[in-house]
């Protein structure tokens, strides 16, 4: 009887402590659950915080100096580019023309971020919106430029900088000094035949395409012989043919001439005199000099309306950028631009 009554109390203690035992471990288990939900809850929210954060911080601006207002703007990278392509480059040209414009415009900037060098800036502006840099004009500005033919504009401008966002043009994984001009006068320029530097990626190429395509492929002037004696410091001589020109560049341009004893670089005559290219020829009728110059720029990099007429040929933008820029890559700058803003924001802190 005893042995029973042991076991019977046994079994009555089992009976009563059991189910508090699984009302406890139940209840520690749903607790666990319920932490390990809300800490999963947490991580998701601070981790989608973070991605927000990240992405605010990786959306980069360029601080454009507004010449006309004297001020610093703040432009978004893209919204910039496409300032620039619907301003340096006609809408009407070939998509592929467009879209090259758009890599070269964002390489420049992207060029400009490493080095923040260039010409004295007013404080703050990373560049300004004049042909000292790249020409920029605003939504609100290309508006009113361009009238009932916004929307169809910069459509086209925009698709062009959508589908090479984020691209730059790369030497030896550098952003390249990504130079260009209107017009060839059928070879582009070695960097050092104009500039002080060489550059391994901008040499003499041909761009034949620029005869036939372009409205300003030649030109001439007539200029007061006072008016360039007072410009160049000289005095010219009465010789028809005053000053021939016996030394040319590889590309064809002007690369010294002498005028009564004084020796002027073709970069020199070009820019005192207002001519649309170093690539000229000259004489002088009475009280005027007659000038002729091929193509209209500098002639270093790309060539505008020769991408337009290689896009015309059925080349693509990277075809057309690794045609005036020797020896580059087209790389995909997202990180370093990301890290640029990164800088950014913790130099404005």
């Amino acid at each position: 009887m005893k042995q029973i009554f042991v076991v019977i109390s046994v079994l009555t203690s089992v009976c009563i402590v059991l189910p508090a035992v699984l009302v406890m471990l139940f209840s520690d288990s749903r607790a666990a659950t319920d932490l390990a939900v809300e800490h999963v809850a947490e991580d998701q929210e601070e981790r989608a915080e973070e991605e927000v954060d990240q992405e605010e911080a990786e959306e980069v601006f360029v601080p454009v100096y507004r010449d006309a207002s004297e001020t610093v703007q703040e432009v978004e990278l893209e919204a910039y580019v496409a300032g620039v392509v619907a301003s340096e480059m006609p809408a009407s040209f070939e998509m592929e023309a467009l879209k090259a414009q758009a890599l070269v415009a964002r390489t420049f900037v992207v060029k400009q971020m490493e080095n923040e060098e260039s010409i004295q800036l007013p404080e703050g502006a990373l560049v300004t919106d004049t042909t000292s840099h790249q020409v920029y004009h605003s939504t609100e500005e290309l508006q009113e430029l361009w009238g009932s033919d916004y929307d169809e504009k910069m459509e086209r401008i925009q698709k062009a900088v959508h589908a090479t966002k984020g691209e730059v043009i790369t030497h030896e994984g550098t952003p390249i000094t990504a130079s260009f001009f209107s017009t060839s006068n059928g070879y582009t320029e070695n960097a050092e035949d104009y500039w002080a530097n060489e550059l391994p990626y901008l040499k003499s190429v041909e761009s034949p395409w620029d005869q036939n395509n372009s409205p300003r492929f030649t030109n001439t002037v007539r200029i007061p012989v006072g008016d360039a004696e007072a410009k160049l410091g000289v005095s010219i001589p009465t010789e028809e043919e005053f000053a021939p020109i016996t030394e040319r560049t590889e590309g064809g341009r002007v690369q010294e001439v002498t005028i009564s004893g004084e020796t002027f670089h073709g970069r020199e005559i070009r820019e005192a005199l207002g001519l649309d290219s170093s690539d000229f020829s000259w004489h002088r009728e009475a009280d005027e000099l007659v000038v002729s110059t091929k193509g209209w720029g500098h002639g270093v990099g790309m060539s505008q309306y020769g991408a337009d007429g290689m896009a015309k040929s059925g080349n693509s933008y990277e075809e057309i950028v690794a045609h005036y820029y020797q020896e580059i890559q087209i790389e995909n700058h997202h990180s370093q631009l990301a890290q640029y803003a990164l800088n950014t924001v913790e130099d404005d802190e």
